[in-house]
């Protein structure tokens, strides 16, 4: 099997074609390992748990931001992901049946090879103000319904794997958009009921809730099937029916 590697040392960019054993079960992430073991060892890539948990490895794989932990070599080519293509997705080298494409992903500065800068993601998570402000003390424990639980998960299953961020074209358009990964974790808060502050208005603004098209390529895109849309979706229906009210 052949892969076709994104290359930067700082000055200077390209691709470099490594040729891997074709293994059952292999992973991007293993080829990857194999490359920079056997081959080269000044590739450079972000992993840690190897497990699609922590999110470190979101590369483009074939032009489709996906995690290289959990994209089993064999079957890059047999997956069939239907997300609204645009330029940062069209950008570099053209996708081929002979290899399979490895670039870093898009919106985010590249430091070295695959790696990324992701200062610029988590500033923008970093606006939503992602922590509780308990309505209650701590005195005991806060029940929450089973219900409003289920609903809560859909969003807390977020692993910050900027995938989503990679994959949206009006992450590309406008730079003060705060993206459908911190949009989804807004709309977490805002509807856990233990916080007891008002949240929707973090995001009301031309770069917030109302920048997003819906092209849907942030759900399609996450490993854990959040859906940033849905929320921005539901976050922009009850901005609206306020509004009508007063």
């Amino acid at each position: 099997m052949r892969l076709r590697v994104y290359r930067y040392d700082g000055k200077e960019e390209g691709y470099d074609d490594f040729t891997v054993p074709d293994k059952e079960g292999q992973t991007v992430l293993d080829a990857l390992f194999f490359i920079q073991e056997e081959l080269d060892d000044s590739l450079s890539f972000r992993y840690s748990c190897r497990g699609a948990v922590c999110g470190s490895c979101a590369m483009l794989i074939d032009k489709v931001p996906r995690l290289a932990c959990r994209t089993q070599v064999q079957e890059v080519k047999e997956e069939e992901v239907d997300i609204a293509r645009y330029q940062a997705l069209e950008e570099g080298k053209s996708v081929s049946d002979d290899h399979i494409l490895i670039e870093p992903l898009p919106h985010l500065e590249v430091k070295k090879d695959l790696v990324v800068d992701m200062d610029k993601f988590f500033e923008n998570y970093g606006k939503i103000e992602p922590w509780i402000e308990a309505k209650k003390g701590l005195e005991k424990e806060h029940l929450m319904d089973p219900k409003r639980v289920r609903e809560l998960e859909d969003y807390t299953n977020c692993i910050m794997c900027a995938a989503c961020f990679g994959s949206c074209p009006v992450n590309g358009e406008k730079e003060g958009y705060l993206g459908p990964a911190a949009l989804a974790k807004l709309y977490r808060f805002h509807k856990d009921p233990r916080d007891k502050r008002e949240r929707l208005y973090l995001a009301d603004h031309e770069n917030g809730w109302w920048a997003c098209d819906f092209y849907t390529n942030c759900r399609t895109v996450c490993p854990k099937d959040v859906p940033p849309n849905l929320g921005i979706g539901n976050a922009r229906r009850e901005l609206e029916s306020e509004e009508d009210e007063d």
